[in-house]
């Protein structure tokens, strides 16, 4: 069993601006430095760091410094990058905003947006990549109980708790904050929710 706690990415300025980034390249802006801070404060207390902790990111730049940001305040090992844990690429959306969104395509989750990642791909891509990671992390951590970080986007993270709890959480129309984090638990390849933003799921 490992213990494994998904991390939004800090703000951008396109989560700023309430602009679809998904595959694009977007950094982290000041606010969202602060919110990686204030979650590796979080995460102090939450974590057992007198036993080994791992962190891993999506290799997307907001991602991949949220975790640097978080590993140095948490005084851990650099964190791996893996492409699987990047966010769904929305196609032709990609820096449109969201009542655009809604009005060039509808719902969320039912649009059909030219160039967009079919959900189901989303969901067995990002399984896969959690796999991964947490093989990778066994192996570096052995025989050790240890806790796996990993700092992700919100659409991947929203796919990987519906898949944990049967499409209950989160609610429709709920976003997930930036810098939020939601432990899991992965036992056998499976992915279980343990705690949504702090409240037992």
């Amino acid at each position: 069993m490992t213990a494994l706690t998904l991390i939004r990415h800090g703000e951008t300025d396109w989560n700023r601006d309430r602009r679809i980034q998904g595959s694009t390249d977007i950094p982290l802006n000041d606010t969202g430095r602060a919110q990686a801070r204030a979650t590796a404060a979080l995460l102090r207390d939450r974590i057992d760091l007198g036993l080994p902790v791992s962190i891993a990111s999506s290799d997307l730049a907001r991602a991949r410094e949220t975790a640097e940001i978080i590993a140095t305040e948490l005084g851990i090992g650099a964190p791996r990058q893996y492409r699987g844990l990047r966010e769904r690429s929305y196609g032709e959306a990609e820096g449109v905003g969201v009542d655009e969104f809604r009005e060039r395509w509808g719902d969320w989750y039912t649009a059909e947006v030219p160039g967009a990642e079919p959900w189901p791909e989303l969901r067995a891509r990002g399984i896969a990549a959690l796999g991964r990671a947490v093989r990778d992390h066994r192996r570096a951590t052995a025989p050790a109980a240890a806790s796996l970080i990993v700092v992700s986007h919100g659409a991947f993270m929203r796919e990987m708790m519906r898949h944990a709890t049967a499409g209950a959480l989160p609610p429709a129309g709920e976003r997930l904050l930036n810098g939020s984090a939601h432990d899991f638990v992965y036992e056998r390849d499976h992915l279980r929710l343990v705690a949504y933003a702090g409240l037992v799921a």
